[in-house]
């Protein structure tokens, strides 16, 4: 065997994998940087290119990643032709954060803290107080929300500093444990997008000092079902689009808009090949306890004194498509941020794995709904990781 075709069975090195850009670039980073603007304090301009303004607006499009965005202009002509604003106008888009989906990024945007410190670090994680998996986007089973993530979110600390706050979505999500812990902020319950875009510059316009958060899901949803490369999607594309030049066209004075997204988001074949089975495969699970995380962010919780092992064969099966990391490992690279709180260290897996390529480790018997899911998103790669910072003023 050639030197070259040894290298190619090698299993990909952990610190190989695109950490994202916390501290400089990062969701986690967007609302302190805001805040610093607004005089709130303790907060850092951590996204440097930004300019100070008196009113922002954070419009969070689920789903709608950066290349996403890029590859569909006749979609979305108006975000498209945001797209140099983007970052303060360098053209460049920001990161989620790991791993990129929807509680953990929402978590970041309202807290300003990277996974590691605010605990909601995938779609489920064992709670070491139960041992259970814990789905942290529908919060099941019940977790007390203040003991699960206890830091204050940036609106309660903009709304202590004298800023008008003001969170305008759906009224389904109001009362949702993870709107309180990641977001909070007085809730204006609108149904239809136009009335959450009119409210939302009727709040920014409310305040001389004004952080107004609004958000749309459907971009998400019609990805996981049908695929981006379907009407459904495109057709929620086009209308996000309206919604976004319906409230930029509404600033009030001294005021920007910021659209941006939890996440991108990519299709993945239905085959074997691409759709590896937990369920169904013997040798992923030997000495694995819980499978955690979603199809392209695995968190494997071992067995008692069976970590070793579990990260062996992990590496073996799956090293060449997966960064394979044990927790140590993960944490030591900065997947979720500089540190990780003593609290969080053991709801990540004694296992994590992140996803390269094109594919998944579905559960087909455990996760049937998730395992059907044509787009899908968790990982590192630029096409879930990349997000816009699109920036409109008045």
């Amino acid at each position: 065997m050639t030197q070259a075709a040894w290298d190619d069975v090698e299993p990909l090195p952990v610190h190989t994998a695109p950490v994202p850009a916390y501290g400089t670039g990062s969701l986690a980073d967007l609302l302190p940087t805001l805040g610093a603007h607004l005089g709130v304090p303790d907060c850092t301009p951590a996204i440097a290119e930004l300019s100070p303004v008196d009113r922002a607006c954070v419009f969070l499009i689920d789903g709608l990643g950066w290349e996403q965005l890029k590859a569909h202009p006749d979609e979305a002509p108006f975000l498209h032709s945001l797209i140099a604003s983007s970052r303060g106008g360098t053209g460049r888009p920001i990161t989620a954060g790991y791993p990129a989906t929807t509680a953990t990024s929402l978590a970041s945007v309202g807290t300003g803290l990277p996974p590691g410190a605010h605990g909601l670090p995938g779609y489920t994680v064992r709670n070491p107080e139960t041992g259970q998996l814990m789905n942290q986007l529908r919060w099941k089973p019940w977790t007390k929300p203040k003991t699960w993530q206890p830091y204050p979110t940036l609106f309660q600390r903009a709304h202590d500093a004298g800023v008008h706050t003001a969170q305008v979505s759906a009224p389904t999500f109001e009362s949702t444990p993870l709107t309180k812990i990641a977001l909070s902020g007085t809730f204006y319950g609108r149904l239809s997008g136009e009335d959450r875009m009119d409210l939302a510059a009727e709040q920014l316009a409310a305040g001389d000092r004004s952080l107004v958060y609004t958000y749309y899901s459907e971009v998400d949803g019609k990805g996981h079902r049908f695929g981006l490369d379907s009407d459904p999607w495109r057709g929620q594309l086009m209308y996000v689009d309206r919604l976004a030049q319906r409230l930029a066209e509404q600033l009030p004075p001294r005021s920007a808009l910021y659209v941006t997204a939890d996440h991108g988001m990519v299709d993945i074949p239905f085959d074997e090949q691409s759709r590896i089975d937990f369920d169904e495969d013997w040798e992923l699970g030997a000495g694995v306890a819980l499978l955690g995380g979603e199809g392209r962010a695995r968190h494997v919780y071992a067995v008692p004194g069976a970590q070793g092992d579990v990260l062996a064969v992990w590496r073996e099966v799956l090293g060449e498509q997966f960064w394979i990391a044990s927790r140590d490992e993960a944490i030591a690279a900065g997947w979720f941020g500089p540190h990780v709180d003593q609290r969080v260290y053991d709801r990540l897996g004694d296992v994590i794995a992140a996803a390269r390529d094109d594919v998944l480790i579905i559960a087909s018997q455990s996760e049937p709904k998730e395992s059907l899911m044509v787009g899908n998103h968790g990982s590192m790669t630029p096409a879930e990781q990349l997000v816009p910072l699109l920036e409109a003023r008045s």
